[in-house]
């Protein structure tokens, strides 16, 4: 008996021929990467997401590719990305950014989708709610409009003679109007006149900035936006040569110069490696209108004293005792 059953096993392994055994061998799942940033601003990220997919267990390659496509910034280029990957009948997309989760969203709106944005993806019509998003997409939300009130508070609190704000906007975001509404009402409350300038390409942002200088602008509030974030050594480098405290969210702003930054503790390669929990729960099987979407839970104000000084500015106690953290 055990030489007839080694004799059919023989026979069983010898009529799988190699086009047999490579049909039994499932491809990997292709994920699609959508991004409003460059590759070179944005790898780092696209990192993130692939270390916390393999510390999941998913190896790269084998039960997993990603397809990755990259707007550099400029709204032009968001629906053709979109439309070339979802041709490409990705498992499930990874958009980061809001505008480029509507994209996707509009473009394939039956592949599951998770996003990493900074804005309100429940304002923005993409989910029902946090808690249960529906439909085909989760992931990790911000406050972003919400704070741009508190940047104006914190950058009259450090330079209280600025009478004319500038708010540098993003010109096509999908929540532009919201955007300009939250800041013409803090402008109000705060008694000081606002000044808007729009940009939506990379070209766009000396004018913008100049359009503004014209105006008598004394300071700079930057909102959020994928090309702002692309181009701010830029928009710093600008800023200073009209000698304007700048205050933005990420804490990369503060970093490259700008007097102030505030806004959710700003560790984008954090976000997008958490990202991969999410693609792991769908992949496995879960609904991802069924997953909370996440937000964040800490905050980071960051003062740079270096710029402080070159633009004359004493820090009061008050915003000092408030610093997370301080750059010298």
């Amino acid at each position: 008996m055990n030489n007839r059953r080694k004799l059919l096993i023989a026979l069983g392994a010898a009529s799988l021929t190699p086009r047999t055994l490579l049909a039994q061998v499932k491809p990997p799942i292709l994920i699609g990467w959508l991004s409003f940033t460059s590759r070179e601003s944005g790898a780092r990220w696209l990192d993130a997401l692939k270390e916390g997919l393999a510390a999941l267990g998913w190896k790269e390659g084998a039960q997993v590719r990603i397809d990755a496509r990259w707007a550099d910034g400029r709204d032009d280029r968001v629906a053709s990305i979109t439309q070339e990957l979802s041709a490409q009948k990705p498992g499930l997309i990874v958009a980061q950014g809001l505008r480029t989760a509507i994209s996707a969203a509009k473009a394939a709106p039956k592949i599951p989708m998770v996003m990493v944005t900074n804005n309100d993806p429940v304002a923005a019509g993409l989910v029902t709610s946090l808690a249960r998003p529906g439909g085909m997409i989760t992931g990790l939300a911000g406050f972003a409009v919400e704070l741009i009130g508190k940047h104006l508070e914190l950058l009259l609190a450090v330079a209280p003679k600025v009478k004319r704000v500038g708010f540098l906007a993003p010109l096509t975001a999908p929540n532009r109007a919201e955007l300009l509404e939250v800041a013409r009402r803090s402008a109000t409350r705060y008694a000081v006149e606002a000044h808007f300038a729009e940009a939506g390409n990379p070209e766009d942002i000396e004018p913008s900035m100049s359009r503004l200088a014209k105006e008598g602008a004394q300071g700079l509030v930057v909102m959020p936006g994928g090309l702002f974030a692309i181009e701010r050594r830029r928009i710093v480098r600008l800023a200073s040569t009209q000698r304007w405290p700048v205050i933005a969210g990420p804490r990369s702003w503060a970093e490259e110069g700008a007097l102030l930054s505030y806004g959710a503790t700003d560790d984008q390669v954090a976000s997008h490696r958490r990202a991969a929990y999410f693609v792991d729960r769908i992949l496995k099987g879960a609904k991802p209108g069924d997953i909370p979407i996440e937000q964040p839970t800490t905050f980071e104000f960051i003062v740079n004293l270096r710029t402080a000084k070159v633009l004359g500015l004493m820090m009061p106690p008050e915003i000092m005792v408030r610093a997370t953290r301080v750059i010298e």
